[in-house]
Parts: structure tokens; C-alpha cells; sequence
């Protein structure tokens, strides 16, 4: 009997000392965010200072086509979409469905990725490079710094499925896939920060 209430005891401590963990961790991942958020709005303030400087170049109107750059962020949108599908998904316990819901998103987010790279490509090959206007510097530092955590997220979502793959829905991988979300979801509210102040209110 005092065998069994102590096996309780100690498996009662272990799940308060897991989930003390992972709280640990939502809050610290909770101050990188704040700290992100924080470095995104000094890029939007800079742009707001300089991104009307154009040198006599080109500005947002000669430069920026709005179907492309709508079906550029349809992709980081929908990426979204299935991310919030995916955590239904885990919720459920259904891994399979996880796995699918990942290799979705990794393919949308990887599609808007290409499709940044493919802008800033055009922008320097007609020699409007970052160097051409404080506009276009402060535009490839704040688009630019969007796009690197957005990659940094596609490997994230690898790591992600690779875990999931090999270890199952443990309380771990719920932990990281629940910051993985916010995150994902994080990136995707900034972008529509700069598809409205950057591209369109630039072109409009």
C-alpha cells in the first residue's frame, strides 16, 4: 500500500514538474516574441521616417505589382489557416493528420518564400538594390527581416515533423508545436502589417 502511494506521489510530482516546465517555456518564448514585436516596430518606424525618400528612383508604384504581391501573401495567409487546422488536428490525437497539415504548411510558407526571393531578384537585377533610395534600403531590411523568420520557420516546421514523426503527440512535442504555432501565426499578423504599410498604401 505505502509502495503504491508513493509510486502516486512521485508520478503526481513529475507531471507538476513537466507542466511547470512547459510554462516556463511559453512565458520565455512569450518574452522573445514581445522582443520580436519590439524590433519589427522600430523597422516600421524606420520606414515610416525614410520610406518616402526615393532619390529620384522609383517608387512604390513603379516597382511593386499588387497581384503578384497578393498572391505572395494568400500563401503566408492560407499557411496559417492550416497551421490552426494541424493544432485541431493534434488536439484529436491524430497524428497522421498532423504530419499532412505540417507538410502542407511547410509547402505554402516555402511557395511565399520563392516568391519573396523571385521580388528582390527582379528589384536588383533592374538595379534598385537596397543601396538605390533610403526607401528601398529600409524596404529590403523590413521585408527582408519578415522573409529571414519565415525560413527560420520552415525549419522549425521540419524539426517539427521529424518529431512527430518519431516520437508521436508526447506532452513535449505538444509544447513545441504549440509555440511553433505561435510563432507561425505571429509572422503571419506582421506580414499583414507590411503588405498595408508597405505595398499597399505605397501603391495606392
Amino acid at each position: 500500500m505505502n509502495t503504491e502511494v508513493t509510486n502516486i506521489n512521485a508520478n503526481n510530482t513529475v507531471e507538476l514538474e513537466h507542466g511547470h516546465g512547459a510554462e516556463l517555456k511559453t512565458f520565455g518564448f512569450w518574452i522573445y516574441l514581445m522582443s520580436d514585436l519590439v524590433l519589427f516596430s522600430a523597422l516600421f518606424a524606420t520606414f515610416a521616417v525614410i520610406g518616402y525618400n526615393y532619390a529620384g528612383g522609383p517608387g512604390p508604384k513603379q516597382l511593386f505589382d499588387l497581384p503578384y504581391l497578393f498572391t505572395e501573401t494568400m500563401f503566408l495567409l492560407f499557411s496559417s489557416v492550416t497551421f490552426g487546422l494541424t493544432m485541431v488536428a493534434m488536439n484529436g490525437n491524430a497524428k497522421k493528420r498532423v504530419i499532412t497539415g505540417l507538410v502542407i504548411t511547410f509547402l505554402l510558407g516555402l511557395g511565399f518564400i520563392f516568391m519573396e526571393l523571385h521580388e528582390f531578384y527582379g528589384l536588383i537585377a533592374a538595379g534598385h538594390g537596397p543601396s538605390r533610395s533610403g526607401f528601398l534600403s529600409a524596404f529590403f531590411t523590413l521585408v527582408g527581416t519578415h522573409g529571414t523568420h519565415v525560413f527560420f520557420g520552415l525549419i522549425w516546421i521540419i524539426v517539427m515533423i521529424s518529431q512527430v514523426v518519431k516520437k508521436g503527440l508526447t506532452d513535449g512535442v505538444r509544447s513545441r508545436m504549440m509555440r511553433l504555432s505561435m510563432f507561425w501565426h505571429f509572422l503571419d499578423l506582421v506580414w499583414i502589417g507590411v503588405f498595408t504599410v508597405v505595398y499597399l498604401l505605397g501603391v495606392l
